[in-house]
Order: structure tokens, then C-alpha cells, then sequence
């Protein structure tokens, strides 16, 4: 039997502040839908210049820690080439080759394979954008 592919774009609403939206429940829901027991290789992408996708355990610091993480690294201050947006927005075109636009993860009999505590999060440290899409792949 041939192996099968099922993509689905969802839109997330990130609001006015730097965030971290958990996407484990919307992988897991997708994944109902498409895998149907199988296995395979779940693809979460996000086609924005300005966020990124991490496998990270949250509620119990680690999603704050890495924003504060994010802020230290990359300060949203006019020391960026980038002025796309206005001169404190280049950290954010940054952030993808810090926190991939992209996540492969495995699915074991229809169910995402995650580590104990792990969750799949957008990162979103711009606050211009209310609204993100993430595109959901299934390949099994």
C-alpha cells in the first residue's frame, strides 16, 4: 500500500505580545484525522519571516525562560540592518535561524511521539502580527 499525505493550514491568534502558543492538542487532533493509526512523520511549518516552531516542555517555566532567553539574544532595539517594519523589527526577522520555522516529528500508531513533558510551541516574539498560520503534514 502506498503511503498517503494530508496537509491542513490552521490559523493561530498570537495578539499584541511576544508568545508561545501550544500546538500539541492541534497536532494530536490533526493527526486523528489524518494518520488513522499509522505511522509516519508529522511536518508542522510556519511560513512567517518572523516566528519559529520548538519542542519545548511548558508550564513550569521553560516557555517564559525561553522568551526572556529570546529577548537577551535578540533585543528588540534599532541595532538591526534589517528595518523591515521599522527599526526595532529586525530581531524578529532573525528568529527563524535561532527557532526553526519547521518541525519533523514521528508518529507511532496515529499518535505524535513526544518525549515526557514535551510540547510543540510557536514562537512568536512580534507583536504586529495577531495572527499566524501553521501548516499541519502528515506522510505516512
Amino acid at each position: 500500500m502506498a503511503g498517503t499525505f494530508t496537509t491542513r493550514t490552521i490559523t493561530i491568534t498570537t495578539g499584541a505580545t511576544e508568545t508561545l502558543h501550544d500546538l500539541t492538542n492541534a497536532c494530536s487532533a490533526f493527526l486523528r484525522e489524518a494518520a488513522h493509526g499509522r505511522n509516519g512523520l508529522l511536518n508542522v511549518f510556519t511560513p512567517h519571516a518572523t516566528s519559529g516552531l520548538a519542542i519545548i516542555e511548558t508550564g513550569a517555566g521553560s516557555d517564559d525562560d525561553l522568551l526572556a532567553a529570546l529577548r537577551g539574544i535578540l533585543p528588540a532595539d534599532d541595532r538591526w540592518r534589517d528595518r523591515h517594519g521599522g527599526p526595532v523589527h529586525g530581531s524578529g526577522h532573525v528568529l527563524p535561524a535561532l527557532v526553526p520555522p519547521h518541525a519533523t516529528l514521528p508518529v507511532v500508531d496515529g499518535e505524535l511521539e513526544l518525549g515526557t513533558s514535551q510540547s510543540v510551541v510557536l514562537v512568536n516574539t512580534e507583536r504586529d502580527g495577531p495572527e499566524r498560520q501553521v501548516r499541519l503534514s502528515f506522510l505516512g
